[in-house]
């Protein structure tokens, strides 16, 4: 049941909305099916997410989860189920609400099972355009699990669309460049924070 809404959500309503409000997605299938990836992308716009799930195969949509902060999607229970449900998120505590070791168990226990993630590593939505710090937890998750590679992904333009603390729409031309898929070269977290952050901005332009 689950994935079928999953499917007619992203493969049938969202990218026709992604159309009309100006989203490209490049390349058009970015991705291979029945293939464990972890995701990380800049963050400027909840239309970040949407695009993301949109270029899912179909087949692996159901096994895909962006993760998203507990104190936002799941600040009451109902929002925690339509977040579950229609994005198929994995809410988990920030860092500095004491999680992070609870959050990459959880998300562990997920890559396990050989499912993969949409991450965003600066923590929550920036200003449009701007690039904020990424926080070290990416480089533990990558430095845990070598050997699922990960794929940079650059959004640029959504926060045009729907910045942060707007509720209004506007379209304008925005791209999401899919990297390839890329294992960790580096070793050390710090280094492989900078690793990801810097194959993210290659795709810039």
């Amino acid at each position: 049941m689950k994935h079928l809404l999953l499917i007619l959500i992203y493969k049938g309503v969202m990218p026709l909305f992604l159309k009309f409000i100006g989203v490209k997605i490049t390349p058009k299938k970015p991705l291979q099916p029945n293939t464990q990836y972890i995701i990380v992308a800049n963050h400027n716009s909840h239309i970040d997410t949407m695009a993301l799930m949109s270029s899912i195969p179909l087949k692996d949509l159901n096994r895909t989860h962006p993760v998203a902060a507990a104190t936002y999607f799941g600040k009451n229970s109902w929002l925690g189920v339509l977040s579950k449900l229609f994005v198929n998120t994995i809410l988990i505590k920030r860092s500095e609400e004491g999680g992070e070791s609870t959050a990459l168990d959880v998300l562990g226990k997920f890559l396990s099972k050989g499912h993969s993630l949409i991450i965003f590593p600066e923590g929550s939505r920036g200003e449009p355009e701007k690039m904020q710090a990424f926080r070290k937890g990416i480089g533990v998750l990558l430095q845990r699990y070598p050997h699922i590679p990960y794929i940079p992904v650059y959004i640029q333009g959504t926060g045009k669309i729907l910045p942060k603390g707007e509720r209004l729409i506007v379209p304008y031309d925005a791209i999401v460049h899919f990297g390839q898929p890329t294992f960790c070269k580096a070793q050390t977290v710090e280094a492989l924070v900078n690793e990801v952050k810097n194959e993210i901005l290659r795709l810039k332009d």
